[in-house]
């Protein structure tokens, strides 16, 4: 009776990672139709501050800068960095920008306040204070962009509300994961394939669900310090693990809509070892499950390749079961492609499709270890998460 129950369980459990790719589908037609910023790059465009927070020299750091550079915008911007302290390692990167392009406005601004347990945040708040324009983009230092990027994230401020008839107070894009070139490792394989087949998956499907979204993504936060200031302003986050998240769910609050703009931008993975890529997965899972707690439990059932192979074990391998194992893989690598391929136009996916089980297969285990428990390491340090927010452990070695 109990291995019967079991087995049924499984069956359902994979039935509903079914249900759930179908729903990704959708989502991600959706998306095509309703997105904001593709073919209207010469539309609004207000003068603009980008704040990168930079700590160190990450890779392909100097190659997303020179992106930021040579931006087809009609109107003003400048690139505002900002340091913990002058003696960073990036300092000599950007001063070698600010000679390879005199005509773009870059400076270089030193945070020497610590304002809470997050640094980038603490860096933010002073950058912030140091910007000329109302709009503000901020990414991380290693974000790679195309020519067009302010023009399409700053159309999509063009109206002064969108169909919900709320002002646009925050805009967002999606995102690959590049990994190097030549024989990039196991791990960042991984990674990189979970962020174009999954993650961004999961932010179309609740997009559409939820009529919308109302988080943003570290990999572009653009907004005006107006609207900024009505959610309690940078100062409000620095405590904040999943910052990007937190900023979008207080513009929503304050009465404004976020959008998710047809801009792929690009991030680099490192060339992670085997407790690298396991660190930063359960960071990353245990940030969404204290951002998005009821939808991070609900994450279990969308892991339909290992829910069906459990069924297939459970069954004693029958015969519907090797049914439903080959519907998961069908919906599975659809998902993949329409969303990896198609959405984000992403070739690693090609490559590295034959590694989709795998990555479910460790996806699914982050997700159950998260619930066991509250760290995180984060730069070489644990910390304590609790309800988003972080608190200073002991340093562990690297």
């Amino acid at each position: 009776m109990l291995a019967n129950c079991i087995e049924g369980l499984m069956a359902v459990l994979a039935l509903a990672g079914i249900a759930y790719m179908v729903l990704a589908l959708w989502g991600a037609r959706d998306f095509h139709r309703t997105c904001c910023g593709r073919g209207r790059d010469a539309g609004f465009a207000p003068d603009v501050s980008i704040l990168k927070p930079v700590k160190g020299v990450d890779q392909r750091m100097y190659a997303g800068f020179v992106s930021h550079c040579t931006q087809q915008y009609p109107g003003n911007y400048e690139i505002v960095f900002g340091v913990s302290n002058l003696s960073d390692p990036a300092v000599a990167e950007i001063e070698r920008l600010k000679a390879e392009f005199p005509a773009v406005a870059i400076r270089l601004v030193e945070c020497t306040r610590r304002l809470g347990t997050s640094g980038k945040v603490s860096n933010l708040v002073q950058m912030l204070e140091e910007a000329r324009y109302e709009h503000v983009v901020i990414n991380d230092s290693d974000i790679l962009v195309s020519p067009n990027y302010l023009a399409r994230i700053m159309s999509c401020f063009e109206s002064a509300t969108d169909t919900s008839g709320k002002p646009v107070g925050l805009v967002t894009a999606p995102y690959i994961g590049r990994t190097r070139k030549e024989k990039p490792g196991l791990w960042s394989r991984l990674e990189a394939l979970g962020i174009s087949t999954d993650f961004l998956a999961g932010v179309l499907t609740a997009r559409k669900l939820e009529g919308g979204i109302r988080f943003g993504l570290g990999s572009t936060l653009a907004t005006t310090k107006t609207a900024l200031a009505k959610t309690g302003g940078l100062e409000a986050l620095v405590e904040y693990l999943a910052d990007d998240y937190e900023m979008g769910v207080r513009v929503a609050e304050a009465g404004y809509s976020v959008k998710l703009a047809d801009e792929v931008v690009e991030t680099s993975v490192p060339d992670y070892d085997l407790r690298g890529f396991v660190d930063h997965q359960m960071r990353w899972s245990r940030s969404t499950r204290d951002s998005r707690k009821l939808g991070y439990v609900g994450l279990g059932v969308t892991f339909c390749l290992p829910w069906a192979v459990f069924a297939c074990v459970a069954s004693g391998f029958a015969l519907w079961s090797f049914t439903l194992l080959s519907l998961a893989i069908l919906a599975r690598v659809a998902v993949a492609l329409t969303v990896g391929v198609g959405v984000l136009r992403d070739e690693q996916v090609l490559r590295d499709l034959w590694l989709l089980p795998l990555r479910d297969f460790f996806a699914f285990g982050f997700w159950v270890w998260s619930f066991a428990g509250d760290t995180v390491v984060w730069r070489g340090e644990e910390f304590h998460l609790r309800d988003g927010r972080l608190s200073r452990m002991a340093p562990v070695a690297e």
